[in-house]
């Protein structure tokens, strides 16, 4: 179901963010969410069975969507440099594993990340502005972002200032989202995550995904991996169902990451389903679809090695994270 049809000025969207009355007007002029029946076609797409000729394909085309992630105190150089290599040949005895599209660490890591990556596709995404909570001035978030990109990242994961959006001052955001973008300059793409688990609501999540759009976001994220409540199939198909009407609207392709609470294969194909059903096969492609996981790979490689041999390896077929 379009998520636009009594929202859309009829002159489109160029007018919508001048001011915060109009912003507001146009996020809460977008339809209610059908709650029941959100939730029940996620959990009828989440039924569909993978024969198994697709069932490798999608395996594969997991691992490539895997954004390998670390975001702890506790992260060195060498456990990032370590994460790198795994991200570059997730398999060491398999040449045909594909790699995975990037490693996510935080900015100070990003040289450590870049150094294990070299000579290969791997991106590295560098969370940035106050991750995970948010709550600092936009000059230190800012500040964040730009020594991220100095670094080398390809890609930058800000989060939103979910009081600002929870209070309504939804301009506020807004431009948030643009000067980060600003920041990010030609080389980065951006991410935006919007923390789905803090925000209540499917209306206040669908009101996000627009808001972020509208703002100039590369990818539109669920979650941070911090909170109780991060990806669900649930929050993933209202937004794909967002990155979807926009670009009817627009023409204008974003990308969705759910992160957060996805740690088997079996999980990972679910939401490709979801992508295929509601998005369409666009959207099947690591530039436009991630997994932000640490846990995710390994179980990826014992299914894709379960669907080559017949057997699972040991305990030591794949490394610890």
């Amino acid at each position: 179901m379009p998520t636009t049809a009594s929202a859309v000025p009829a002159h489109g969207l160029a007018d919508v963010t001048a001011s915060d009355s109009t912003l507001r007007r146009f996020l809460h002029g977008l339809p209610g969410v059908d709650t029941v029946g959100l939730e029940a076609r996620a959990a009828s797409l989440g039924t569909r069975s993978i024969k198994t000729t697709a069932k490798a394909y999608a395996l594969d085309l997991a691992i490539s969507m895997v954004d390998l992630t670390t975001l702890e105190g506790a992260d060195t150089p060498g456990k990032v440099r370590a994460l790198g290599a795994k991200a570059v040949r997730p398999d060491p005895t398999d040449r045909t594993a594909p790699a995975t599209a990037a490693v996510c660490v935080y900015p100070d890591m990003v040289p450590a990340a870049k150094e294990a990556v070299a000579g290969s596709d791997v991106k590295v995404a560098s969370v940035a502005t106050a991750f995970p909570a948010g709550r600092a001035s936009l000059a230190v978030k800012l500040a964040d972002v730009r020594e991220a990109v100095a670094a080398g990242a390809n890609e930058v994961d800000m989060v939103i200032d979910r009081g600002a959006f929870l209070a309504g001052d939804y301009l506020k955001v807004h431009d948030e989202i643009v000067a980060v973008k600003e920041a990010c300059g030609t080389s980065a793409r951006l991410k935006v995550i919007f923390e789905t688990g803090e925000l209540s609501t499917y209306d206040n999540i669908r009101r996000a995904s627009w808001l972020g759009m509208l703002a100039g976001a590369d990818f539109i994220k669920t979650s941070t991996g911090k909170v109780a409540v991060n990806a669900t199939p649930s929050n993933t198909l209202l937004m794909l169902e967002a990155v979807r009407d926009f670009r009817a609207q627009t023409g204008v392709q974003v990308g969705v990451k759910p992160a957060g609470g996805i740690r088997t294969a079996k999980d990972a194909i679910k939401f490709l389903v979801l992508v295929n059903e509601t998005a369409g096969g666009d959207w099947l492609d690591n530039h436009w679809f991630r997994f932000g996981a640490s846990s995710l790979l390994n179980d990826l490689l014992m299914q894709r090695q379960k669907l080559a041999t017949g057997r699972y390896s040991g305990p030591d077929y794949v490394t610890v994270d």
